[in-house]
Order: structure tokens, then C-alpha cells, then sequence
């Protein structure tokens, strides 16, 4: 009976006769419409009945539930059969198998009254339609599946880079990019938009980039995009991406080596504040005279070597994971540390606190992270410079690397410049470093407000070229300055500088 009622359906439809109903039903296949709840819901109206898509396991998909004999349901689920109708006194029955991609579901009709053409045609035609919608939706999932893994496998090699275990995210890279990252260098982008078009800013990355980097949703800042490109080309391809779009800005750093991609990082979103202020909304980190470039290159490695022989004894491991986590813990908040690492934002204090210990200092004192922050990123290149602690100078201290006539000169130039107001914004920030960066404390001790203390830090921003009251490289090279020109205690470190 259900293969004439199907061969009458065809032959009524080619004819162009479809009834009023098969207009509405076909609505629901359109793109705003495909919802099978809806179609469920339309065609328990449309037969005046109640309706249930249920699974081979007895859930219930949409509908109401129904009484069906389980046996009935079974072999219409198995595929013995491909429909079934019942009825009684009460009700009219009727059930149709619908094909599903990953399992058959059951759907039900019951009725005070008997199906007629009309209601029979009604319930196959909807069957074949909750078929359609119910293949296309698990496409489409299986399509998100497959983009959301994709999406945290890229984030998986960044924060496998951030942590300088470069050659773990060449493993991972090779099997979906094979050659990414085969370079040894690469420079780092920040693509900032408005969190609501992020994602479809970071596909039109991807496009322009044509697999030549690593496009990765920052996973602390919703709105940007980070790309890790050892390809010249990227750069180019970016910046004609944001020529595009009135509203995103894009910031790049120096070229680094892998192991350096947390530094690139932060000279990316360094960058990324100049472009907001930019009329083409560009802008790449711009290398200036940083204050351990002014130091006796191999008097600093000592030095470092021996600033950092506490955490000699752990293995190599650990000490990696340590030292990455605090070197990206110094330059932003152990949130947005957390969230870069994949990690949560207690185990980045708890590393950190557990360098704390080793070194003998404590991070909230504002000197002390400088000096460590400056270690840091000395400890990189030594490696690549070949030094060992054979070599080091053990009687070596942070006096005596800041008090080189070309390091001085530099800080005196560069405090220098907020001597002409009349404010005094130099002693509010020495004084503001002092507290550990707290306006509260500062303002007690100033006998200011302090919304003063804050103004104050604020307008020596632009006359410094450097933020301040964002934790990073720009405030730790302001501190350098003022421990240099002796307007600020040297911190200590295990009982030793």
C-alpha cells in the first residue's frame, strides 16, 4: 500500500498538482526554516495528531511521546520493515522508518481517526524531509567537528611554540602542514577585530595565507587573530586583508627565532596598539635601543646564568615549562597566560610561585620581576650562543651591568624627558613603581588621589614611548631605567645580587 501511495505522490507532483500542504512542507527545507522540531510540530497540525521522532533506542527527538510496541519499533528501526500501521477503538497508528547517517529513527502518528490519501501522503512526505534535514545537520556538525578540531590542533602548536618546545610543534604541524614550520624563524601577527566577525576574519586569514602559517583564535582576547608565519609573504597578504576591512588593525612583530614566538608574540600586540593610531591601521614592532643591548653581552649571560642556576637542578623538562610559563606570566596577567598555555590561570601561579621560591624573590615587588624579566629573555640566546657556566663570573652583580657608562646614559635620557613637566609625573612614577604598581598605596604615600597617581602614569606614556600600566616589556625597561640612575633599590635575589 505504501509503494502506491508513494508512486501516486510522484506522479502527482511531476504533474505540478501538489497540494497546498506540500507548499508549506517544502518551507521548511528552505535555509531559514530547517529546524526538525518545526517540521515535527507542523505536521502533528497538519494531521490533527500527535507526532514522535524517537531513535532505535526509545529517545525522543521532537514530538510528544507516544506508546509503540518496542518489537514493532525494533523491526522498522532494523530494516525489516519500512513502515507499520495499528489501530484500535481509540487511536490510529501509523509508523515510518526515517534514515538517519549514524542511526534509523521511528516516526510515529497517532490519530482519533483513520488516514485517509491525504494524511498517509502527509506523513511520508514529512518523513522524507525530516530524512533530508537530519542528513544535512549531521554534515554540518560533522563539518564543525572537523573545523573545531582543526581550529585546537592550530592552538595546540601555538602554545607548544609559546612554551619553546618547538620541535613537539613540528611533530604536531607535519601531519596536517607539512612544512610549516621548517624554518627556523618566523615573525608573529595579531589581526584585531570585533569579537562578532572574528571568526569569519580568521577564515579570510587562512584564505589569504593559503596555509603558509599557523592562524590560530586567541584564546585570551576575543577579538584577535593570531598568525605565526615563517613565510615573507604573510605579512603582505595581511596587510591587504585589513586594507579590505574599515574596522581591524593589524600589529607584527621583528622576525624571531621559533623559540622565541612568546617574544613575538608580545611585540605583535605591542605593535598592535601603534596601528589604532596609523591611518592604513599597520603596524610592526619597532626595534629601538633596549637597555640589555647596551650591556656587556658576556657580563649579562654570567650574569643570567647565574640569576637562573637555582632551577639548574630540575629536570629539563620542568625547568622549560617553569621558565616559559614565567617569562609569559611576567609580560601579561596570569589569566590571559593561562588561556595562551591552555592551562588554568592556578597552575600559572603555582609555577610561577614555585620560581618565586627558587629564585628568593617575590613577584609583586615591581624590580624584582624586571630583574627576573630580564634574565629571561637573556636565557634564550644563551644556547644559541654557545654559553656555559664554566664561563660565568660568580662574583658577577646587576650593579655592576647598570652602571656602564652607555646603560646610564640611557636611562638618565630617557627619565629625562619628564623633567619639563612641571607635575613632577617622575617622582609620582618612582613612586608608583615603588608600591608595585598600586595607585592606592602610592597616592598614601604621595599625598595625592589616587586617580591622580593613575593620570600621572598615564601622561608619562607618550612622552616615554612606552606603556606602563599594562605589566610587559615597555614598563620593565622604564623600571631598568630608574634602578640604573639609582632612584630604585636593587631587588635581591636568593641572597645573592
Amino acid at each position: 500500500m505504501a509503494g502506491r501511495e508513494d508512486g501516486n505522490r510522484q506522479r502527482e507532483t511531476q504533474a505540478g498538482q501538489g497540494p497546498a500542504w506540500a507548499e508549506e512542507l517544502l518551507e521548511h527545507l528552505r535555509p531559514a526554516g530547517r529546524d526538525v522540531r518545526r517540521v515535527v510540530g507542523w505536521l502533528s497540525g497538519a494531521v490533527r495528531g500527535s507526532v514522535a521522532l524517537q531513535d532505535a533506542a526509545g529517545n525522543l527527538m521532537a514530538g510528544t511521546r507516544i506508546p509503540l510496541d518496542e518489537d514493532l519499533v525494533t523491526d522498522i528501526t532494523a530494516g525489516r520493515i519500512a513502515s507499520a500501521a495499528w489501530q484500535s477503538r481509540e487511536r490510529h497508528l501509523r509508523l515510518v522508518r526515517v534514515e538517519h547517517p549514524s542511526h534509523t529513527c521511528v516516526l510515529a502518528v497517532s490519530r482519533e481517526t483513520p488516514f485517509d490519501r491525504r494524511a498517509a501522503d502527509v506523513v511520508t512526505h514529512t518523513a522524507q524531509v525530516i530524512e533530508l534535514l537530519l542528513t544535512a545537520r549531521e554534515s554540518t556538525a560533522a563539518g564543525h567537528r572537523l573545523r573545531r578540531a582543526t581550529s585546537d590542533l592550530r592552538l595546540a602548536i601555538l602554545q607548544l611554540l609559546m612554551v619553546e618546545d618547538t620541535i613537539a610543534a613540528r611533530r604536531v604541524a607535519a601531519g596536517l602542514w607539512p612544512g610549516l614550520l621548517d624554518a627556523d624563524t618566523a615573525c608573529v601577527y595579531v589581526v584585531e577585530s570585533d569579537p562578532a566577525v572574528r571568526d569569519r576574519i580568521a577564515e579570510e586569514c587562512l584564505d589569504s595565507t593559503r596555509d603558509d602559517a599557523l592562524v590560530v583564535r586567541c584564546p585570551a582576547m576575543d577579538g584577535h587573530v593570531i598568525v605565526v608565519s615563517p613565510r615573507e609573504t604573510a605579512g603582505e597578504a595581511l596587510r591587504s586583508l585589513v586594507g579590505r576591512h574599515p574596522d581591524i588593525f593589524l600589529g607584527g612583530s621583528v622576525r624571531q627565532s621559533l623559540a622565541r614566538t612568546a617574544t613575538a608574540y608580545g611585540q605583535a600586540v605591542s605593535a598592535l596598539a601603534v596601528a589604532h593610531f596609523r591611518p592604513d591601521k599597520t603596524a610592526v614592532y619597532a626595534e629601538r635601543t633596549h637597555p640589555e643591548r647596551l650591556m656587556d653581552p658576556q657580563a649579562l649571560r654570567a650574569w643570567t646564568a647565574r640569576v637562573l642556576r637555582p632551577l639548574d637542578t630540575l629536570p629539563h623538562h620542568t625547568r622549560a615549562e617553569l621558565l616559559a610559563t614565567t617569562r609569559l606570566g611576567l609580560e601579561f596577567t596570569a589569566v590571559n597566560a593561562a588561556k595562551v598555555l591552555g592551562v588554568s590561570r592556578n597552575t600559572v601561579r603555582a609555577r610561577m610561585e614555585r620560581v618565586e621560591a627558587l629564585l628568593g624573590t617575590d613577584f609583586a615587588d615591581l624590580t624584582a620581576r624586571t630583574v627576573v624579566h630580564l634574565a629571561l629573555n637573556t636565557q634564550i640566546g644563551l644556547i644559541d650562543a654557545q654559553f656555559t657556566d664554566a664561563t660565568a663570573d660568580s662574583t658577577l652583580r646587576l650593579s655592576d651591568l647598570l652602571s656602564g657608562p652607555a646603560v646610564r646614559t640611557w636611562a638618565q635620557h630617557l627619565l629625562g624627558r619628564l623633567d619639563a613637566d612641571a607635575r613632577n609625573p617622575r617622582r609620582t612614577l618612582r613612586t608608583w613603581i615603588a608600591a608595585g604598581g598600586n595607585a592606592e598605596r602610592a597616592a598614601q604615600t604621595l599625598g595625592m588621589h589616587a586617580q591622580t597617581v593613575r593620570e600621572h602614569v598615564r601622561s608619562a606614556e607618550p612622552v616615554l614611548e612606552r606603556q606602563l600600566l599594562a605589566a610587559g616589556t615597555d614598563l620593565y625597561e622604564v623600571v631598568l631605567a630608574h634602578l640604573a640612575v639609582g632612584d630604585l633599590d636593587l631587588p635581591v635575589l636568593h641572597r645573592h645580587d
